[in-house]
């Protein structure tokens, strides 16, 4: 009896024994990759992060966060994924392997699907009409609130929304009777309208009573604190309404690798224009954005800033910031706003730019906010380059993509000092309102010598050029094979042009002193350029190319030059020391082209 028994007892925790074994192959983890302080929060990052992974999912913790998690996975898959997904930067680094016993409640997915995207929408796959190249639009991945809030409220119970009207008691006694996904449906909607700033965390405190005191004051009603069945339901339907209003969607943007809650009430898929994915105006809104993909990190970020901070279709007033690995800029002006926004990560550079004026003025908190709450990079790329129809400016890494407007001229300019100091015309600069370096960076006139026809600039903020001209002092024995550097055609190449040449006669066409004649077939841009010759030593800057000059035709091929004393003249006025030469020797083509694309800038002048 006892050997049975015993057998029993041993048959009983060899049982016990395999569940345990089998609840710890099926235990499972997650990869957790955020967290966030309310439900609302949470929500709206939840859906940022599903339109990049099919995984998602969030939980509540103990703490009272709520967590966003990747999973379910086994074990060794959950570690797989994470390293996985750390390594290609498409996860936050502190992200980690979490048990699912760690987590509580699941709040997403949602429990009711996502509301169907509004009829108009162009599906995904489908070329937009009018677009150049048969861009296709990016996909409209799901119905998203557009606000650090959850989704479109649920509507009210039946029975409060029937409710004629309530006593202070009677609307307390209903009140009671939400469920906490109603109560926080209210908390969102009061925070929508701007009643409401805390946490949306279903409890009616002291500041959501005193939100719903002023949004019954607001509207006309007696501010008791507590609504009743029929103003929440007209609270929850003026939410909704602007929520549809607006249009606001989650859209998927392959190419660009960005996901971003839009209002595609407003605005419209128009192509692309690397390095933008272009959304116009939509019946007159008055509202433009553009999805900024590139490549890049924090000097091209630096100089993107500038670029977009000194562009003529950035209002020059209103607050911006540029810290390490983003910036915002706020553009305030009597025709429009503008704002614009990019981080860079992993060699990414990836914001929008948005612009509206005052017809779209009443509507841009809340699509500001949407777009904020709802912008989530995803993926290892930027938009390719020869995605769509590019723009047609840009200096490569510097102007970045920035549409400008015309500027009176643009000529050519060379680096010689090492903190960015640029020798070029006179005529460049002369009467300028606005002074631009490579259309990326604010420069001022320090030095003008009109009798020899240089200027030197100084860059508002110092520089560090790739490289710094060195002056060749002796003059050459003529004729001298030499080449201009220059942006021949302004602003169209992102290269400075060689053209080759030689330097026939010293003395400029009247005769002048510190002048010389070339036999070179330069071009208006390439005034200012850098005259070098075979070792790639400066002997000269281009003042003029054949045209009109005077009130005189020039025959082509013809071009005139200040030596390089002139120049080392005009330098040492305003206070800069040229550079001897380095070499003596003559440098291959190629290597040529090198030393004066470094040294070479592109000089813009705008009203």
């Amino acid at each position: 009896m006892r050997a049975w028994m015993a057998l029993a007892a041993l048959a009983v925790v060899c049982v016990l024994a395999a569940g345990q074994g089998a609840r710890a192959q099926q235990a499972t983890s997650y990869v957790q990759i955020e967290a966030q302080p309310t439900r609302a929060e949470a929500e709206v990052r939840a859906r940022a992060y599903a339109g990049a992974f099919a995984e998602v999912n969030g939980f509540r913790l103990a703490s009272g966060w709520w967590a966003i998690a990747l999973g379910p996975f086994a074990r060794e898959v959950a570690a797989a994924r994470l390293a996985e997904l750390r390594r290609e930067r498409l996860i936050p680094p502190d992200s980690f392997l979490a048990e699912e016993r760690s987590y509580g409640p699941r709040f997403w997915p949602p429990a009711e699907p996502a509301p169907a995207t509004p009829g108009g929408t162009a599906a995904a796959g489908d070329a937009a009409p009018g677009t150049a190249g048969g861009d296709r639009p990016p996909e409209v991945a799901s119905a998203a609130p557009g606000t650090a809030a959850p989704a479109p409220a649920p509507a009210p119970a039946p029975a409060a929304a029937a409710q004629a009207d309530e006593t202070v008691a009677e609307a307390r006694r209903s009140e009671a009777a939400l469920s906490r996904a109603e109560r926080e449906a209210l908390q969102v909607a009061l925070q929508w309208k701007g009643f409401y700033g805390a946490a949306v965390d279903g409890a009616f405190g002291s500041g959501t009573r005193a939100a719903m005191s002023a949004w019954q004051a607001d509207r006309g009603y007696e501010p008791t604190g507590v609504l009743t069945g029929r103003q929440r339901a007209e609270l929850l339907a003026g939410y909704e309404a602007e929520i549809a209003a607006l249009g606001l969607e989650t859209v998927r943007d392959e190419p660009t690798g960005i996901a971003a809650t839009l209002p595609l009430a407003l605005v419209e898929f128009a192509g692309y224009a690397p390095p933008y994915a272009r959304f116009e105006p939509r019946d007159g809104s008055g509202l433009r954005i553009r999805l900024l993909s590139q490549t890049g990190g924090g000097p091209a970020l630096a100089a993107l800033y500038a670029a977009v901070a000194a562009s003529p279709s950035m209002p020059p007033d209103g607050p911006r910031a540029l810290g390490p690995t983003s910036f915002t800029i706020r553009g305030i002006g009597p025709a429009g706003e503008s704002l614009a926004y990019a981080e860079t990560r992993g060699g990414l550079i990836k914001g929008y730019l948005v612009d509206w004026d005052g017809r779209a003025t009443a509507r841009m908190p809340r699509v500001l906010d949407a777009l904020r709450a709802g912008f989530q990079p995803f993926g290892t790329h930027a938009l390719d380059p020869g995605h769509g129809t590019p723009l047609a400016v840009d200096r490569t890494a510097l102007m970045a993509g920035v549409e400008p407007a015309a500027p009176l001229r643009a000529r050519s300019g060379v680096f010689v000092d090492a903190a960015g100091a640029v020798l070029t015309t006179a005529e460049a600069v002369a009467g300028c309102g606005r002074i631009m370096l490579d259309a990326a960076y604010p420069a001022d006139v320090v030095h003008r010598d009109a009798a020899r026809g240089l200027a030197v600039l100084r860059p508002q903020a110092p520089l560090s050029p790739r490289g710094v001209a060195s002056l060749r002092a002796e003059a050459p024995a003529l004729p001298v094979a030499v080449a201009v550097a220059g942006f021949s055609w302004g602003e169209v190449l992102p290269r400075p042009v060689l053209t080759f040449g030689r330097i026939a006669a010293a003395g400029g066409l009247d005769g002048a002193e510190g002048r010389a004649r070339l036999d070179l077939a330069a071009l208006a841009g390439d005034a200012g350029g850098p005259v070098l010759d075979a070792g790639g030593a400066v002997v000269g800057i281009l003042l003029t190319a054949g045209g009109e000059q005077d009130g005189r035709l020039l025959p082509a091929g013809v071009a005139e030059a200040a030596d390089a004393a002139a120049a080392a003249t005009v330098m040492a006025a305003a206070g800069l020391a040229p550079r001897p030469p380095e070499t003596a020797g003559a440098l291959a083509a190629d290597e040529l082209a090198r030393v004066a694309d470094r040294m070479t800038v592109l000089v813009t002048c705008w009203p």
